[in-house]
């Protein structure tokens, strides 16, 4: 059966059915593939880290806190361990404080404040119960200070916008700095410490009318496009871009009538000899990958080197195709087509075949390899009038 008739006979889901299909299992908020690898997806919050409790010696603590590196002053989870090992050892409190690097009234104020269990100094307690004295709690200024909340709210109401509320404050009150508060502080009061019913009255007078906060990015900033971490063209071996070595393409996409066909280009750099990908109408993250392995599989490994893609959602799966065919992909800087060159210049020959608003799901595997065929037999200025298929053919004949 097809994926489909698969999944309308057991009822699932067009979403599960494919992360079965690729053999994914699904857990709690995030994925285990085949490989072993596991991902984990952030909760959402309006801002402020989901609470972790432990209950244990020293106390409950929030486990986000525990486990936060602050400064390299404060004595890490780490040196607590070593300092338990040397104190069990017998060392003497100099001794161990020259061996941790540390000073000796740090170390003996360390054995002496948080050692609390009949079986002596653990560290794990020990750093619980430095995290809970570390906490300087208070109540937040609008809860605090009535006028100053009756006043925000007041203008809330109005359709004032808190950074509106914030200057005004100073004009309205001068002469009271208790009547101050910053535009953050009442943007905490609605998103984390407003609750229920008035946390959504609260939200409702903001311009965006949001009761939670949307995460900003600064605009030269781009989210992670996949769930596997790309290879940066940065990171990319240095030799590729002397042209000099055979074995590393550039890689894309060319696009049908009204985006509902596809086929896929590479182009070798140093030969810039031309092999096409059949896809039809798919143009999933798993049907390029398909579609790519069948187009290269055939080729000797000294010619399967790296592989430099543009950051299309359609190489979702550039691990899967790495792991199965052994070609390390790297993709180009966003915005950055210049990077691929040779694939750019290629794609545009081949608008000769397949001009734009042409149905690519028309032309079969055969049609593209005959074109390939034909471009690959074109001799080349940049290959001193030698042709990419001359080129190529002597590079598999000395392999």
């Amino acid at each position: 059966m097809t994926r489909a008739q698969a999944r309308a006979q057991v009822g699932a889901d067009a979403r599960s059915a494919t992360d079965w299909d690729k053999g994914i299992t699904i857990i709690s908020r995030g994925r285990i593939y085949p490989d072993g690898r596991t991902v984990r997806y952030p909760e959402q919050n309006n801002g402020n880290v989901p609470e972790r409790r432990s209950r244990a010696i020293g106390g409950s603590v929030d486990l986000n806190i525990v486990e936060k590196v602050i400064d390299s002053r404060y004595v890490s989870l780490l040196e607590r361990e070593q300092l338990q090992d040397l104190h069990r050892a017998g060392l003497s409190i100099r001794r161990i404080a020259a061996e941790m690097g540390r000073s000796p009234s740090t170390i003996s104020r360390e054995l002496r404040r948080n050692t609390v269990s009949t079986r002596g100094y653990m560290p794990h307690t020990a750093h619980r119960l430095s995290v809970k004295r570390r906490a300087r709690p208070r109540q937040p200024k609008l809860l605090a200070h009535e006028a100053l909340r009756n006043y925000v709210q007041a203008k809330l109401r109005l359709k004032w916008s808190p950074q509106q509320i914030s200057h005004r404050l100073i004009k309205d009150f001068p002469a009271a700095p208790e009547m101050r508060v910053s535009t953050e502080t009442i943007y905490q009061a609605i998103y984390v410490h407003a609750r229920g019913e008035l946390k959504r009255t609260l939200a409702q007078q903001l311009r965006r009318g949001r009761a939670s906060r949307k995460p900003h990015r600064q605009a030269d900033a781009r989210r992670p496009r996949f769930v596997d971490p790309m290879n940066a063209i940065s990171k990319r071996p240095p030799v590729v871009e002397s042209r000099n070595f055979p074995g590393h393409w550039e890689g894309d996409l060319i696009i049908g009538a009204l985006g509902g066909s596809a086929m896929a280009t590479l182009v070798e750099r140093s030969t810039r000899f031309v092999m096409l990908g059949h896809l039809g109408r798919e143009r999933t993250a798993e049907a390029v990958r398909d579609s790519l392995i069948t187009t290269v599989r055939d080729l000797p490994a000294s010619l399967r080197g790296t592989l430099t893609w543009d950051q299309g959602a359609e190489m979702a799966e550039h691990r899967a195709f790495s792991a199965a065919i052994d070609f390390e992909v790297y993709f180009a800087d966003a915005g950055s087509p210049w990077q691929r060159g040779s694939n750019e210049n290629t794609n545009g020959l081949l608008r000769q075949y397949f001009p734009k608003g042409t149905d690519l799901a028309a032309h079969g595997v055969d049609d593209l390899k005959a074109v390939a065929q034909e471009l690959n037999g074109r001799p080349r200025k940049s290959l001193d009038w030698d042709t990419p298929a001359e080129r190529m053919a002597a590079l598999l004949k000395a392999s």
